[in-house]
């Protein structure tokens, strides 16, 4: 409701629609063609944020869409971009910050807030992480033993040691609770 209002306090600028998750905004985009689309990350389980902003993008690769969530781990930024957001601003960002956003997202360009490029830049130094390899971690953050792992994955406990292995070098860590810790932290696993 705030943003709503901040927006419709501009002469120049309307809200044409209000989506409640990510199947509502496609729709709803097919309909009113709006000149930008801001997206919270949480949308709900069945279909996110990312996966909104995706299908919009295959369907309508010249839409513009600025992500304003509460969500400020390196990961979800990470995520916003790379699904083709073009800004990502956190929802205490100041009225001028959010408006300034909307209108150079409006002429083309993909402003992001120091602390957000920040935290991108954070997030590509590391290497990416194999879909096998976030399936461990976010078993191990759940507290899950190597051979509860293997049972999970249907994988032996010797490749259950290998992946960690290759999770403690991608995610510069030490052990499983360094691990846990960094994923939870940098958004990589989010706590249920």
């Amino acid at each position: 409701m705030g943003l709503i209002a901040l927006i419709q306090s501009e002469p120049d600028l309307v809200v044409v629609g209000e989506a409640a998750d990510g199947r509502d905004v496609v729709e709803l985009y097919r309909q009113l063609q709006p000149d930008i689309v801001l997206m919270d990350l949480r949308l709900g389980p069945e279909f996110s944020g990312v996966e909104a902003i995706i299908a919009l993008r295959k369907e309508f690769p010249a839409c513009r869409v600025i992500v304003v969530t509460t969500y400020d781990t390196d990961e979800d930024i990470y995520r916003a971009i790379q699904s083709g957001a073009q800004s990502y601003l956190l929802k205490d960002m100041s009225k001028a910050d959010v408006i300034s956003t909307i209108r150079a997202v409006h002429a083309g360009e993909k402003p992001l807030p120091p602390n957000v490029a920040r935290r991108l830049a954070n997030r590509l130094k590391r290497e990416e992480l194999s879909p096998r390899e976030l399936e461990v971690l976010q078993l191990i953050v759940k507290g899950r033993s190597n051979k509860e792992i293997a049972a999970a994955l249907f994988i032996s406990e010797d490749t259950v040691k290998s992946r960690l292995k290759s999770l403690f070098t991608k995610l510069d860590v030490q052990d499983r609770t360094e691990a846990a810790i960094t994923a939870v932290r940098h958004g990589i696993v989010h706590l249920e």
